[in-house]
């Protein structure tokens, strides 16, 4: 792209964009009203504030094309223009997308809110202007959300269902976040292909930061078979109120929703709710009624959600037959955590941040005398916190569906011995059954 091309295609929907006050509801009822972000400034300012019905919006608008403004738009240009920054087995492309190329997404332009524009990173073969339509290189799209924060079962529930709708054709979008999004996007990218349409991250930060960091490798693996993309300036950062916004884009992407778990105060409902408001189907998982990561799931099923719990459920939304043969469980990771990033230890994170409080108190006050140490824990009273905490930890990973023997080792690490001992305690506590083929279940009281 020629600077002249830049500065006539995409640099007034930057100041439309960018405009302080404006927002996503007034400008695009600006595009609706003139057809484009260069017919708006056009426009006189009487003529805006009557559209707008304030001055002070008109005025706004007038004060976005002042030249100081331009050094973002030189930013985004020289972003356009400067090499990925990492390694790819195929060819990567930057783009920055508005309502009036042919790449922005039908679909998405039908919700009450459109982003403006979007900033996208990915395979070539999905952004280069004589490609086919990259949300047309796929037989739909499916928005696959979920806890930040879910259980074992959850994880493997988000990673099988998005390797099984990949496989049979449909592209997984979610938002690159910990948990149920993470475990969504490596399902979508278990078998895909390098350069198709396997999976779409819709990103709540800049397109240059991102966010959670350990998230890096898993953004790489994206971009080689899907596309990055972000409403969001170069350069934000994460800030907690851009993450509900950055939803209305998933679910406008996609024809359906599926929540794969969600406790009753969950984001992702917020996610199911905009999908309804979209008109998009809304689909849910069920789980134990003793988990609470399943709450909001079953609230959306007794709302109306579909209820899913085979692939089949999903493909029939979307005009598609059920997989004769099901193949993809034999295709994933045995151990989750080989295939989804982990959340670094709290302790970790710390040391590469600033020190804390109580650190720099610490080094100021280095001449104190230091606490005393505390009594030693009788020897009894270890060995019962220690089996107390390898109980806890077991039944964590054991979640409350059936689950066999060689799963809960991948899960936990333990040795087979080890594991075996555990269980059969939690077996003669009755927190445990042991079912047919080898499978055990937690027991929970109603």
């Amino acid at each position: 792209m020629t600077r002249e091309e830049f500065e006539h295609h995409i640099a007034p929907w930057l100041a439309l964009q960018n405009c302080p006050g404006i927002g996503p509801l007034r400008a695009n009822t600006l595009i609706r009203q003139f057809g484009s972000a260069s017919a708006v400034f056009a426009q006189p300012t009487n003529t805006l504030a009557d559209v707008l019905g304030s001055e002070r919006y008109a005025i706004a608008l007038r004060q976005a094309l002042r030249p100081e403004q331009r050094l973002a738009h030189e930013a985004v240009f020289e972003w356009l223009h400067s090499p990925v920054p990492w390694p790819s087995h195929v060819p990567l492309e930057k783009a920055l997308i508005t309502q009036a190329d042919a790449r922005y997404p039908a679909q998405l332009k039908e919700i009450a809110d459109p982003p403006l524009l979007l900033y996208a990173l990915g395979a070539s073969a999905l952004l280069e202007s004589n490609a086919p339509l990259w949300w047309q290189q796929c037989l739909g799209l499916l928005a696959v959300v979920g806890s930040r924060a879910p259980t074992p079962q959850g994880q493997h529930n988000a990673l099988y269902f998005s390797a099984a709708v990949q496989q049979a054709g449909l592209c997984v979008v979610s938002g690159l976040a910990q948990g149920i999004d993470a475990a969504a996007h490596a399902g979508a990218l278990t078998n895909a292909p390098q350069g198709c349409l396997a999976t779409v991250a819709v990103m709540g930060t800049g397109i240059d930061r991102i966010y959670p960091h350990y998230h890096q490798d898993l953004a790489q693996r994206i971009a080689n078979c899907g596309l990055l993309l972000t409403e969001y300036g170069l350069g934000l950062g994460p800030l907690a109120g851009n993450f509900p916004k950055r939803n209305r884009i998933i679910t406008g992407l996609s024809q359906a929703t599926l929540v794969v778990e969600a406790t009753e105060k969950s984001g992702s409902l917020i996610s199911a709710r905009l999908a309804a408001e979209q008109g998009r189907d809304v689909m849910a998982i069920p789980g134990s009624i003793h988990a609470l990561q399943s709450k909001g799931c079953h609230g959306l099923i007794k709302q109306g959600a579909q209820l899913v719990d085979q692939v089949g459920d999903i493909l029939a939304e979307f005009g598609l037959p059920a997989p004769a043969v099901d193949g993809i469980a034999n295709s994933l990771p045995t151990d989750i955590r080989s295939a989804t990033v982990a959340k670094p230890a709290r302790a970790t994170q710390r040391t590469a941040q600033a020190p804390s409080a109580l650190t720099r108190a610490a080094s100021l006050t280095h001449h104190a005398t230091p606490p005393a140490t505390p009594p030693a824990m009788p020897e009894q009273f270890k060995q019962s916190e220690h089996k107390h905490n390898s109980a806890a930890t077991l039944l964590e990973a054991m979640g409350y569906d059936p689950v066999p023997l060689e799963q809960l080792q991948a899960r936990t690490g333990l040795a087979t011995a080890v594991l075996q001992a555990q269980l059969l305690e939690l077996e003669l506590t009755q927190q445990v059954q042991r079912m047919p083929g080898g499978y055990y279940q937690r027991i929970a009281l109603a």
